[in-house]
C-alpha cells in the first residue's frame, strides 16, 4: 500500500508531530491521548516505555496497540550494530512489531499513534519507508519526533502537511487539548 503525497493533497491536517527534548513528555502525552475514551477504539500503530530493573533505565520496549505484541527496540548489553549510547537496538522486533503495527494501521484506517520518530527507529529502512506511507495516507498520524537535527527527520519536519509542536512542561495540558480536538474531528 503506498499514498502518493499529491493525491491527498488537501486542506485537511492528516500528521500531527510533537517534538521537544529528552523527557519533556512527548510519551506521557501520546500514552494520555490513547486513554481518551471517545478516541481509544480508532487509534492504532505502537508506542514505546522504558524498561527498569532495581529502579535502573536498562532498555525500551515496544508494543502493539492493535495486537498488544511487545518486543524490545533497545537494550542495555544487547549485541547489535546499531548503538545509541549504552543500548544496542533490536531492529528485527522494531521492524516485526513497529512497523507491522504502522502497516495494520493502514489496513485498520484508524488514527495511526507512532511513538517515536527517534534515531533507534530510523537505523531501520523498513521503518522509514512505512512511515512515509503512513504520512502520505488519508488516514491521521499522530507521532512524536526527535528535537535533535537528522537529515531524515527534518525533512519530515518541513513537509506541508505536517503540524509540529515544540513540547515542553508549560504547555502539556494545552496541546493535550489540541490533539485530543484534532482527533476528534470528522474529515
Amino acid at each position: 500500500m503506498y499514498f502518493t503525497h499529491t493525491i491527498w493533497k488537501r486542506n485537511i491536517l492528516n500528521n500531527y508531530l510533537i517534538t521537544g527534548p529528552p523527557r519533556c513528555g512527548k510519551t506521557t502525552l501520546i500514552m494520555k491521548i490513547r486513554q481518551v475514551d471517545s478516541l481509544s477504539d480508532n487509534i492504532s500503530g505502537f508506542i514505546t516505555e522504558e524498561v527498569r530493573e532495581r529502579g535502573e533505565r536498562i532498555g525500551f520496549k515496544l508494543i502493539s496497540l492493535l495486537d498488544k505484541k511487545e518486543g524490545f527496540l533497545a537494550k542495555k548489553g544487547l549485541p547489535s550494530p546499531y548503538r545509541v549510547g549504552r543500548y544496542g537496538v533490536n531492529i528485527e522486533d522494531l521492524e516485526d512489531i513497529g512497523c507491522s503495527a504502522i502497516e495494520k494501521g493502514l489496513l485498520s484506517e484508524k488514527v495511526i499513534l507512532i511513538d517515536e520518530i527517534g534515531k533507534m527507529e530510523l537505523f531501520s529502512a523498513k521503518f522509514r519507508k512505512i512511515l512515509l506511507n503512513a504520512l502520505d495516507s488519508p488516514q491521521k498520524v499522530l507521532a512524536s519526533i526527535m528535537e535533535r537535527n537528522n537529515d531524515f527527520a527534518d525533512s519530515i519536519k518541513r513537509r506541508s502537511d505536517v503540524k509540529i509542536v515544540r513540547l515542553h512542561r508549560g504547555n502539556f495540558e494545552k496541546v493535550f487539548r489540541e490533539v485530543k480536538d484534532w482527533l476528534s474531528q470528522e474529515e
